[in-house]
């Protein structure tokens, strides 16, 4: 598997910003759980498996496969 440049959460959310998409309309639009998301980039939920590994590998900010259920 190729491993690419990991963003930082400050980089995700700068992105956010720069496209002017909340984080609740990309959580929506890709299938996940805006509380799930936010969690997420906020640290309470580091992304190591289920939902929160798939919301981290989507946004970049680690390598992994996304996982299906």
């Amino acid at each position: 598997m190729e491993q690419k440049k990991l963003k930082t959460r400050e980089e995700v959310l700068n992105e956010f910003v720069t496209k002017g998409i909340s984080v609740r309309s990309w959580a929506i639009n890709n299938g996940f759980s805006p509380s799930i998301v936010r969690h997420v980039l906020s640290g309470k939920l580091m992304g190591r498996i289920g939902k929160s590994h798939n919301v981290a590998v989507k946004l970049g900010l680690k390598n992994g496969e996304l996982r299906r259920g």
